[in-house]
């Protein structure tokens, strides 16, 4: 591979135009079949998802309310948010890391932690355990998804149907904890 391909995994991470997550198992898969070295693959990855963290917790410092609230239009993001505010103040650090495997569950945690006025450093040691370890999940259903299958399609269609099921998954289960807390 070039350059070029780390480079807009690079600008993915940052400013996720498409979801991240696609782009690093696409770009695992791209490393089994002898593209970038995985390890390289995570880093960038690690690199620009840790830029942008740091960007939104900075958002939600400065009054990021409005962008919570505009992503909490789309049902998925506002099951995140809920579940992320109600957990956040007991478990902290710990939620901010097991957000990242909830829709948008990485942006909206950042910008909870800024708006809920998180200190930096305890926000940036959940961001540093979390991101590497979600990088290296989406990045590794890539890489195996490529090294099962020889056809490197099938491998993008096996991580990201794997991919898409464990969120499904976590996201049914923190819908059915909500319901049975709403009903407590």
């Amino acid at each position: 591979m070039d350059d070029v391909s780390l480079l807009i995994l690079f600008a993915v991470s940052v400013v996720p135009l498409i979801p991240t997550e696609v782009a690093l198992i696409g770009m695992g898969v791209a490393a089994a079949h002898g593209g970038d070295p995985f390890l390289l693959v995570v880093a960038v990855a690690v690199a620009g998802c840790l830029i942008s963290d740091l960007g939104l917790y900075l958002v939600g410092r400065l009054g990021g309310a409005r962008l919570l609230d505009r992503l909490r239009t789309r049902r998925s993001a506002d099951v995140s948010a809920h579940w992320i505010g109600r957990h956040l103040d007991r478990r902290g650090v710990p939620i901010l890391v097991l957000a990242r495997w909830l829709p948008a569950g990485g942006t909206v945690g950042a910008l909870l932690a800024g708006s809920l006025r998180w200190s930096g450093s305890r926000f940036v040691s959940a961001s540093l355990i979390g991101v590497p370890l979600w990088c290296a999940y989406a990045g590794g259903l890539g890489y195996l998804g490529g090294t099962l299958a020889e056809q490197s399609r099938l491998g993008v269609v096996v991580s990201a149907t794997v991919a898409l099921t464990v969120a499904v998954v976590i996201t049914a289960m923190i819908r059915r904890a909500a319901t049975a807390s709403a009903r407590a």
